[in-house]
């Protein structure tokens, strides 16, 4: 598996992902060439070598000598429909363009379909986005990790004059995301940057141990006094886990503090019967004190949909979150054993070592226990003790 991990100590900016991704190795001539596979007339990419604080770092600037439209949705996605780029990339663009006119309809007042994208709908920030894409897809990365992000504070001006740093696009987008915001009067975090996050990255945190393979460092426009204004990417391949697959799940949790228990327990048995590989009901306290449920429901990413349907309509939830995660799998296999109490079924799976365990399948340790009487521990550990004693020593 391909990581790239963003250091994001000075923030992000569409630019500065762009120059990261080339000094790790993305080639400068497919960015340079991106304004005309992307149909912007007129507009060039410019990739310097710069200096900030410490770093040597990579600068790329979006040149745009002609008055730019204002674009709506609709255009943003015919145009990357119409480029010169891979069929993933121009699917994972469309979907960070649309996180983007999600957050500026929602900070508007407005629809989707009617907001006007202003700096954001740029050519520059068509080049930022999509340029980004592709090169974690030519870098080969599967999986996006990144740190805290640092947003700033102050001021920024904007089309309608100045607005408070984070951008209100900014702070909606980052809704759910871990941010820190330092004593630094500038933005750190832009309206592209917190769109490709909030939408490339997988987990936020350190990645689990990897080989690093390449580093690049992208240069933000301005000099800090307080820190390098740059934001560094480490690309490099996870390092495996002895006899386990590596697997996607989609996780659905939602929390509900108005809906009677009896009804959302009684919910459980459908979600595993239309697809659910574990569901999971706890008790959280939520806003104002209320005792509420905490639902968590871990599925193949392919029934993620149907899922959610199935939690929106059977709970009082207004909303459920989904997410992909990474997962390690141990390989396993279904066995039977003879003990006293008739035959019971087990679940054995292989450990990295090569070894083997073993434990007894819960319905038929209860069918077990309830024929003959004796207890479920009973019965449990009889299953183990004849896994036991037909197993090689060493090998369970």
């Amino acid at each position: 598996m391909r990581i790239a991990y963003f250091d994001c100590f000075s923030g992000v900016s569409g630019d500065m992902c762009l120059g990261a991704l080339v000094g790790a190795g993305w080639d400068r001539a497919e960015l340079e060439s991106l304004p005309r596979r992307l149909g912007l007339d007129g507009v060039s990419v410019a990739v310097s070598g710069a200096r900030r604080g410490p770093f040597a770092a990579t600068r790329v600037e979006v040149a745009i000598p002609v008055q730019q439209p204002h674009r709506h949705l609709h255009h943003i996605v015919d145009l990357i429909a119409k480029a010169d780029v891979a069929a993933p990339v121009k699917d994972t663009a469309t979907r960070v363009f649309r996180r983007l006119a999600e957050a500026e309809a929602e900070v508007h007042g407005s629809t989707v379909e009617k907001v006007h994208f202003h700096e954001v709908g740029a050519a520059d920030a068509l080049v930022d986005i999509v340029g980004a894409c592709e090169g974690l897809h030519r870098l080969g990365v599967t999986h996006v990790r990144a740190t805290t992000l640092r947003l700033g504070r102050g001021r920024v001006q904007s089309e309608h004059g100045l607005i408070p740093v984070p951008a209100p696009a900014t702070a909606l987008l980052l809704r759910g995301i871990p941010v820190e915001i330092p004593a630094i009067d500038f933005e750190l975090v832009t309206p592209t940057g917190a769109a490709l996050m909030a939408t490339l990255v997988d987990d936020w945190g350190a990645p689990p141990p990897f080989t690093i393979r390449a580093i690049g460092t992208g240069a933000g426009g301005r000099d800090l006094e307080q820190q390098p204004n740059v934001l560094r990417v480490i690309i490099g391949d996870a390092l495996p886990v002895a006899g386990a697959a590596t697997g996607r799940v989609a996780v659905l949790e939602t929390a509900i503090d108005d809906d009677s228990p009896q009804h959302v327990a009684a919910l459980l048995p459908r979600l595993l019967d239309e697809g659910a590989l574990d569901v999971m009901l706890a008790p959280v306290q939520m806003k104002k004190g209320r005792p509420g449920l905490w639902l968590v429901v871990v599925a193949p990413p392919e029934r993620a949909d149907a899922l959610a349907r199935t939690v929106l309509a059977g709970t009082t939830t207004l909303g459920v979150r989904v997410r992909e995660e990474r997962r390690y799998e141990l390989p396993r296999r279904a066995a039977t054993v003879d003990t006293a109490y008739g035959a019971i079924a087990l679940k054995v799976a292989t450990l990295p070592d090569g070894g083997e365990r073993a434990h007894p399948e819960f319905e038929s340790v209860r069918a077990a226990a309830e024929r003959s009487g004796r207890g479920l521990r009973e019965v449990a550990d009889a299953a183990i003790a004849a896994w036991h004693e037909r197993t090689p020593a060493g090998t369970g």
